[in-house]
């Protein structure tokens, strides 16, 4: 049985994620890394017994590398677009973690390249493999709480609160984000919305900096923030369907809380991070008569990011895989919210 030969870009916390994912898939061999940083070049190689040959702290000579069958890429944001050039250049099948770009004037360059010679590419939106969501958009296809007519979405973290005197990180520098916690949580809830329901038709918004100002742990200098820290957008879909959706890393008690409500006709669906395996089905058992129902998610619905990406790569598109077309319409839809909170109006899609 093949097992492709993987190059994994930045090797930060998020790598180890991806790393654990990979060897739990049992198809993947790391044979390659890079990152700008020598040491953890040194650790993460190490870690995976990489030959010190193909240890990269440049990631266009891993790209390049005739050794690696595709590239995982899990950088922060201001390389998105270069290694995703790169890796169309070089036709090699990549997946790359969100957001597609900083912004969307790069991801309208990638798409001119892409549409000339289009190769295997995933983006890793990863919750569309949270069982709950997966069950959700099956219930929602077959139909099983009428015509949807409207829903709710909340991506809350709390990292990012007054109380922990976080300082200023490369998270908060828009030269290298581009947004703040849009970008970073709320690429993740457009994805679900197109996932559950398809495409976006027109939107408002309000971006706000809760925390204005954070302490720069090298100079101690106070930094203004330039990025949100807080989103909120309301949003008409495809078919009519109306959203409304949250988004902050300033919710204490939040750790990681991301969640849908979605409201039918013939009843109301709940799924949520905290709760992956299960979800809340409230609907009439009896006439006039609602129920609460606690449902557990079908194996069927157990499908790993890392299956579909060895699919990709084998010569299929499996069902609910989020290719590059996902993360070019995300950016656009990220775009659009920008110009939305900018100048106070509803925008077009």
């Amino acid at each position: 049985m093949r097992k492709f030969r993987i190059g994994l870009i930045g090797l930060g916390g998020m790598a180890q994620e991806h790393i654990r994912w990979m060897r739990a898939e049992g198809r993947f061999d790391i044979i390659a890394v890079s990152d700008v940083y020598e040491e953890a070049l040194a650790k993460v190689g190490d870690q995976l017994d990489v030959a010190e040959g193909k240890r990269y702290l440049d990631y266009n000579h891993l790209i390049e590398d005739a050794d690696v069958d595709a590239v995982v890429s899990v950088t922060p944001n201001n390389v998105h677009a270069d290694i995703i050039r790169a890796c169309l250049q070089a036709r090699k099948p990549f997946m790359a973690e969100k957001p597609f770009t900083r912004m969307f004037e790069e991801a309208e360059s990638l798409l001119q390249l892409y549409e000339q010679q289009p190769i295997p590419a995933m983006m890793a939106f990863t919750y569309r493999y949270t069982p709950a969501f997966r069950y959700v958009r099956q219930l929602v296809r077959e139909g099983e709480i009428g015509s949807v007519r409207s829903f709710s979405v909340q991506y809350l973290q709390g990292w990012g609160a007054a109380p922990n005197n976080v300082p200023y990180i490369w998270r908060f520098n828009k030269d290298i984000t581009g947004t703040g916690t849009l970008g970073d949580l709320g690429s993740h809830m457009i994805d679900m919305a197109r996932f559950l329901f398809g495409e976006f038709e027109e939107l408002s918004a309000q971006l706000h900096t809760i925390i204005p100002q954070r302490q720069d742990p090298a100079s101690g200098n106070m930094v203004t923030i330039e990025v949100d820290d807080f989103a909120s957008f309301q949003a008409r879909m495809e078919g009519g369907i109306m959203g409304v959706f949250q988004t902050t890393r300033n919710a204490i008690g939040s750790g990681n809380q991301h969640e849908v409500s979605i409201y039918g006709d013939l009843g109301t669906l709940h799924a949520s991070t905290l709760n992956p395996n299960e979800l809340i089905w409230i609907r009439e058992e009896a006439p006039g008569q609602l129920a609460r129902v606690v449902v557990e998610v079908p194996a069927s619905c157990k499908v790993t990011q890392y299956a579909d990406f060895r699919a990709l790569l084998e010569g299929s598109i499996p069902d609910g895989i989020a290719g590059f077309m996902d993360g070019y319409r995300n950016q656009e839809i990220l775009d659009a919210i920008i110009k939305a909170s900018e100048t106070k109006a509803t925008v077009q899609l």
